[in-house]
């Protein structure tokens, strides 16, 4: 980062999550486990940090306790960087008794944490988003541009602007209008990227693959600017503040054409995860130059004793024993019994090792250890951190359509069963 620009980094934790419930049942949706080893929230620390930017605020009001642990333990920086990562929770104030209302109105009700930095300009970021960039390169568009505000944009098709925020940019890549999730046959052609645009920043050619530029969700604000753009009630910066600054700032974009994807339902943060296993897969996490930060564990390597894996992910700590896996991720501290089978699973891991004790008086109460027991079979599924899963289960192995709902112990979202943290699983349960 340039020196003698100061800027904070503001993470927009979400609401209650409730697109990736179950997961967000017991904690906020930036810690959410992912990829094995990491949650939600180190994407956007981890660019931030590899950009240059180390003062970082995560915004969030619900089920916070998790996330708090989690950048306790994991984000410490040394005392002459003045770098942090600070939670900043909803809270009640002589000046206001309400939750966030969206997120605007999250970013107004800390403006008066953020003014102790007097910084000069803010990066706004998702927290359930996957891709890896480099905020240095954007800044200095936003710079170079002489706009107030920034919006990363990634080129798309016509068929993948139905759910996002589609941006009208000039040749000079300057905002002039903004649309969100345009209806499948609304005609939008006024909204094509100019092909002098895709060539000057991405030196591309404009086809169908790439004809539309679609929000990232990802903004750099001049700082007074923003401030400016907040001085109302307005509580959504796409539906609400971003179109009315367009009408009356000048507003830039800076094209990306790398990997990105919202992950915020459970269909897509279930298809992001395994993909992440695949041969290829579209996000590259082994990229020493920019790597994806998370809490250091400190344990052994797993152990896989006569199994048979592909196309997997396996955590440190875990202990396999001839099991058959296959287009799975399995997290941390994972116990996978003799003959047990995965096809298409998720299974977080646990936040702690039972002892030979606990495991021999859960015995003696019928409550299977936590990870995945004897000879249980399952596919397609999430499996949330800690559940115990006896031996001889059947989880998902039929292709029956099931009722989309949340029960007892899981829930099944588009087509997927999502087994509830701590959950308890029974010997011969069938699913």
């Amino acid at each position: 980062m340039k020196k003698g620009n100061k800027v904070i980094a503001i993470v927009l934790g979400g609401g209650r999550g409730t697109r990736l419930y179950p997961l967000t049942m017991d904690r906020s949706k930036p810690a959410v486990p992912f990829a094995g080893k990491y949650r939600l929230v180190d994407i956007p620390i981890s660019n931030c940090i590899n950009s240059g930017i180390k003062q970082i605020y995560v915004l969030t009001q619900f089920n916070s306790a998790s996330l708090h642990n989690h950048i306790a333990n994991t984000y410490q920086f040394d005392q002459f960087s003045n770098g942090f990562v600070e939670i900043l929770a909803a809270e009640q104030t002589y000046a206001s008794e309400t939750w966030y209302q969206g997120t605007a109105d999250a970013v107004r009700k800390n403006l008066k944490h953020f003014s102790d930095q007097n910084a000069d300009y803010y990066v706004i970021l998702s927290g359930d988003q996957l891709y890896r960039m480099d905020f240095s390169l954007m800044l200095q568009r936003h710079i170079d541009s002489g706009a107030d505000l920034t919006i990363a944009a990634k080129p798309i098709s016509r068929a993948e602007a139905t759910g996002l925020g589609i941006i009208g940019a000039d040749e000079n890549g300057m905002i002039k209008s903004f649309y969100e999730k345009p209806a499948p046959d609304m005609d939008i052609s006024e909204y094509k990227v100019p092909k002098k645009l895709m060539k000057d920043q991405l030196n591309k050619c404009v086809d169908g693959s790439n004809e539309y530029l679609a929000s990232m969700g990802i903004y750099i604000f001049t700082a007074k600017a923003m401030e400016a753009a907040l001085n109302n009630d307005k509580t959504d910066f796409g539906k609400e503040i971003i179109p009315e600054i367009i009408k009356t700032r000048p507003v830039a974009t800076y094209l990306f054409d790398g990997f990105w994807e919202d992950i915020g339902t459970i269909k897509a943060f279930y298809e992001t995860n395994l993909n992440l296993a695949s041969e290829k897969p579209q996000f590259n996490f082994y990229d020493e130059e920019m790597p994806i930060y998370t809490h250091r564990r400190h344990l052994p390597a797993t152990k896989a004793n006569f199994c048979n894996i592909s196309n997997s992910l396996t955590s440190e700590g875990s202990i396999i024993t001839n099991a058959y896996i296959v287009n799975s991720i399995i997290g941390v501290r994972t116990f996978i019994e003799a003959g047990a089978s995965l096809d298409g699973v998720y299974y977080m891991g646990a936040s702690h090792y039972e002892t030979e004790e606990e495991k021999a008086d859960n015995a003696k109460k019928g409550i299977p250890n936590i990870g995945i027991g004897k000879a249980s079979i399952i596919k397609k599924a999430i499996i949330d951190q800690n559940v115990r899963i006896g031996a001889n289960c059947r989880i998902g192995i039929d292709n029956i359509d099931r009722p989309e709902g949340d029960y007892e112990m899981y829930s099944v979202h588009d087509g997927i069963i999502v087994i509830n943290k701590n959950a308890v699983i029974p010997d011969g349960t069938v699913m």
